[in-house]
């Protein structure tokens, strides 16, 4: 896990690969329970036996599966100062370019895009650019610009005026 310093640091590195997760196995498990949680139970992702007669061979991750997996494999691979709280705020793009098949493995490249002041209550606004790659695969199965608020973690009078 690389350990980001300040988030005002990015401003520094913005539009730079900064990180590469490790790799994450996406499971038929992992699958199902997403399709169990969405009611997306397209037999595409569900139905082994019917998806070994399709173009893919085989079970394919959901698009969405895939897109939330960003959040894990940022979350593992960057190690952020104290927050408050990490709250998800969009995607201002999102491209599905490759199928997941069951059982790849995907990982992450990790670029800040920009880095902003929000007023609200101190946070700081970062967009990523994600590039989910899968391995062996010659393209990436997904690109996301993501939006991410941090909160800070609250001051007491134990730390307020130390430095």
């Amino acid at each position: 896990m690389m350990d980001m310093g300040p988030l005002a640091a990015l401003k520094r590195r913005l539009g730079e690969e900064i990180a590469v997760s490790d790799w994450l196995e996406v499971t038929q498990e992992r699958i199902n329970a997403f399709a169990a949680a969405t009611g997306d139970d397209q037999w595409i992702h569900v139905d082994p036996q019917r998806a070994a007669a399709s173009p893919f061979k085989t079970t394919i991750a959901h698009g969405f599966l895939t897109l939330s997996l960003v959040s894990i494999l940022l979350r593992s691979t960057l190690q952020f100062p104290p927050q408050r709280m990490a709250i998800n705020y969009g995607v201002n793009r999102v491209r599905f370019i490759t199928p997941v098949p069951v059982g790849a493995r995907i990982r992450a490249r990790i670029a800040p895009k920009a880095i902003g002041e929000v007023d609200v209550e101190g946070a700081s606004q970062v967009t990523w650019d994600i590039t989910l790659e899968r391995e062996g695969a010659e393209k990436p199965c997904a690109v996301v610009e993501w939006i991410v608020r941090y909160y800070p973690a609250e001051t007491t009078k134990d730390t307020e005026g130390t430095g």
